[in-house]
């Protein structure tokens, strides 16, 4: 039976809506002309904001999971093959598809993410399954994150575009000036509940180059003397979302949801493991309350370090434009490494989206939880 006109056409209010939207795009329309993803490509709309994000009641699936996996890891199938990329933090799956996992699959890989830090699955059709399958996919794991300020996704607000080409070089401007452009981070974690698992699938990808390296906050803590453990769990430190909307505004773009900040306990118990792990990192993270300010920069440049240079609790993984990567981001910081000539037509372009849930309301040792 043929769909009805009123299914087909939009409603008076969708199209006063779209009228009133106003879309700004980040990209060269020509230049992109016979790009299969085009409809992917970053946006800003400039139109929609946001109130402050309300507390709401978060449960992890990984609590619903069975701790061995037998849907997941003990599959008797020759072509599903399980790699740890590392002994401390990444697993590589190939021979399954993210589309098809049941939500008993969900509810162990999410205790999986949660285990080793980040999943990476190759072979994956997910970027082809559609906006609104994709969104279905993020939502079982949580709500989904609304980045106050950067690009998305056309029809999907709630996909963090990621795009660094010739047209568009804005993710590097701030870059440019440092002696690398790699920064460790834990996505938008001034948020008062900050995001537990992020989802990032890459549409196009540079011949060479463009990794992402996941560091293991687990590890990290795991790493530090006894008495400067005993010292840092019973602290907080600030994380801020001003100076990211200061920017924002100062380079013209659009403010959708004002900052806030958040004071997180420096050591942080995951709800699933119970593993302790360090929750500060270098994008986010602006001073340890309670202390003298020689104090807390001389300590949260230690962590910096600690975090940014310890390779050996990292795992740097590269991409194609068939892999989807999903990490915690309670216990791991990750940055991009953006080391391809995004002028040479030969590397390539990067560009993909990343979906990202919100989780609990962060808890540290003995019940010190995150206030604001």
């Amino acid at each position: 039976m043929a769909p009805s006109v009123a299914d087909v056409l939009p409603s008076a209010s969708e199209l006063k809506e779209k009228a009133e939207q106003k879309l700004n795009r980040a990209y060269d329309e020509a230049q992109h002309s016979a790009y299969k993803y085009a409809h992917y490509l970053p946006v800003y709309d400039e139109t929609t904001t946001f109130p402050p994000t309300e507390p709401f009641e978060f449960s992890d699936k990984g609590l619903l999971a069975d701790k061995a996996k037998p849907h997941l890891l003990g599959l008797k199938d020759p072509n599903v093959v399980v790699t740890k990329l590392t002994p401390r933090v990444g697993t590589e799956i190939t021979g399954l598809q993210l589309s098809e996992l049941t939500d008993e699959q969900k509810n162990e890989l999410a205790l999986l993410i949660a285990e080793r830090g980040v999943v990476v699955f190759r072979g994956q059709n997910f970027k082809d399954i559609g906006v609104e399958k994709q969104k279905e996919f993020g939502r079982y794991f949580g709500r989904l994150h609304v980045h106050p300020v950067g690009a998305h996704v056309e029809g999907a607000i709630e996909f963090h575009n990621i795009y660094l080409g010739s047209d568009n070089l804005y993710r590097n401007q701030r870059l440019s000036e440092k002696l690398t452009t790699t920064g460790y981070h834990s996505d938008v974690s001034y948020e008062h509940q900050p995001p537990g698992i992020t989802l990032l699938t890459l549409l196009a990808v540079p011949s060479t180059g463009g990794d992402t390296a996941w560091t293991s906050q687990v590890a990290a803590y795991e790493r530090l003397s006894e008495p400067l453990k005993a010292f840092l769990e019973g602290l907080r430190a600030e994380h801020s979302g001003f100076p990211q909307a200061e920017h924002a505004r100062r380079d013209n773009h659009f403010v959708r949801r004002e900052p806030v900040r958040s004071y997180h306990p420096i050591v942080r118990v995951h709800p699933v493991t119970g593993q302790k792990a360090l929750f500060v990192n270098p994008g986010f993270t602006k001073k340890i309350v309670g202390l003298k300010s020689e104090e807390s920069d001389a300590i949260l440049k230690l962590l910096f370090k600690h975090i940014s240079q310890s390779a050996d609790v990292q795992v740097r993984v590269k991409w194609d434009d068939q892999t989807v990567s999903l990490w915690d981001n309670r216990v791991t910081a990750h940055t991009a490494i953006s080391d391809y000539d995004v002028h040479n037509e030969e590397e390539g372009l990067r560009h993909g989206f990343r979906i990202t849930t919100l989780g609990e309301r962060p808890v540290g040792v003995n019940g010190l939880e995150t206030v604001w």
